[in-house]
């Protein structure tokens, strides 16, 4: 079977949880004998086509910023979108990731030039609804007429949780399917926990509606319980000065530290190793990658309820503990956390080994053959 991948940003030269999840199937499907393509900006030096792992990058255009102020760029998704258009991929399946929409369309045009020769699939990471007046005030309106029209573009859509199947098919799309995010159990397994030791571990990108000044305000309440109690903040970004910020106003320094972006994630892993519970009050999570990375780890994931959490699937009564999101709320569910922690370590562990990659990507492979 001959597989196309599409999606602007490419990994390793651009890390996040879409990139990470075409990264590990698309490697998985080469070594099965599959010829797999990924279709990208040319986020790497040298020639315009290379081959890494099996898997054979075609770098369509010159790479543009992804983010202006904080929020994916509208040009450069057209951009993307455009010189899509001018690489028409031959391959049996087309997979292109939703986000950030407009190349979607393209992937559209080109398969409808194939007729039906071409399986075109997307794959949805969220669905925003309404979500997108928030992100982007009056214009946000496009932005929600795009993804429902985006939503009806071909009857092949997988989604990386349920909670986006059912905001899925909320649009009309229509064979939706339920493809998750995995984790390598293997090589985790394999990782020695870090020399530094924490009670609570947040891994992330440092954005607004990630929340980690919920985290932050949590802590200093847990400091009359735990006076010593100590968290790390694991990543780069946009909210960076403001949480250091928060921190020293709240005298936090020596219970919080910064990590900043690792570059190597398995020195984030081994850093979940040695820690005791996991932190995750974002609001918006369309699967939850870190949350599921902490599982594997042992940890017990503490999250916040919210419509858009996708996060909530992946916690059951014995792998974490969902709450409020609020700081006394996030407080309370953390120092639970840390008391049951050596409870919950081994369903914890259980949960996340059903989500290798393995047999995401033998569930991946299934659909592809389907007719």
């Amino acid at each position: 079977m001959e597989i196309a991948y599409v999606y602007d940003a490419v990994y390793p030269w651009v890390k996040g949880g879409a990139e990470k999840r075409i990264y590990e199937i698309s490697r998985r499907l080469a070594a099965r004998g599959h010829v797999v393509h990924c279709y990208g900006m040319k986020w790497w030096q040298g020639e315009d086509e290379i081959e890494r792992e099996g898997v054979r990058f075609h770098g369509i255009c010159e790479p543009r910023p992804l983010y202006v102020n904080g929020k994916r760029s509208i040009g450069e998704a057209a951009y993307f979108a455009a010189r899509l258009l001018s690489h028409p991929s031959k391959e049996a399946v087309v997979d292109c990731q939703n986000f950030p929409y407009l190349s979607c369309f393209s992937a559209r045009l080109l398969n409808s030039w194939r007729k039906k020769n071409q399986k075109l699939f997307i794959t949805w990471h969220e669905v925003w609804k309404d979500y997108w007046h928030e992100y982007l005030g009056k214009k946000g309106e496009i932005g929600r007429i795009t993804e429902l029209i985006a939503a009806r573009l071909t009857d092949r859509n997988l989604a990386v949780s349920k909670r986006t199947a059912r905001d899925l098919e909320s649009l009309g799309a229509r064979g939706v399917q339920v493809v998750p995010n995995g984790i390598d159990w293997q090589k985790i397994e394999g990782i020695a926990p870090s020399p530094k030791s924490f009670d609570i571990v947040f891994a992330g990108r440092l954005a607004a509606h990630k929340n980690i000044h919920l985290l932050i305000q949590a802590v200093s309440i847990m400091k009359s319980e735990i006076p010593d109690v100590r968290a790390a903040i694991i990543g780069d970004g946009p909210e960076m000065e403001r949480l250091r910020s928060l921190t020293g106003k709240l005298g936090l320094e020596k219970n919080i530290e910064f990590c900043g972006f690792l570059e190597n994630y398995d020195d984030a892993l081994a850093l979940m190793k040695s820690s005791r519970a996991f932190a995750s009050p974002s609001t918006r999570e369309g699967f939850g990658m870190a949350a599921l990375d902490a599982n594997a780890c042992g940890l017990p994931v503490v999250t916040v309820e919210h419509r858009m959490n996708a996060v909530m699937d992946l916690v059951t009564e014995n792998t974490g503990i969902i709450c409020p999101p609020a700081p006394e709320d996030l407080a309370d569910g953390l120092l639970l956390a840390l008391q049951e922690s050596p409870r919950m370590r081994r369903p914890c562990l259980k949960l996340a080994q059903g989500y290798d990659w393995e047999r995401i990507c033998d569930l991946v492979e299934k659909i592809y053959e389907e007719e």
